[in-house]
């Protein structure tokens, strides 16, 4: 039971994170779809930023989970969020 709760807590951080970085790609294109900036970004070297910010909604996705005293699935979360975190790290680097 715990271990499904952290994979779900995870999957929910993986599409948070996904739908952010969809939304901060769309506020960020003049008329281009999201591959081209996706593709812009990596070119320019600000990749790594902009999956941070998609991360911001991990943060709400976090809270609720708290809020409801469902500490596993927060756990899932964090998790990822870590993962994230240490993936822009390694992009910056490279």
């Amino acid at each position: 039971m715990i271990k499904k709760d952290v994979i779900i807590g995870m999957l929910v951080g993986l599409i948070a994170n996904s739908i952010g970085l969809y939304f901060t790609a769309t506020l960020l294109r003049q008329g281009d779809d999201f591959i081209t900036v996706i593709k812009a970004a990596s070119e320019e070297g600000f990749l790594g930023k902009l999956i941070s910010l998609g991360a911001i909604l991990n943060l709400i996705a976090f809270f609720v989970f708290i809020k409801k005293r469902q500490d596993y699935r927060a756990r899932g979360v964090l998790l990822i969020t870590v993962f994230i975190a240490v993936l822009t790290f390694v992009i910056k680097l490279f």
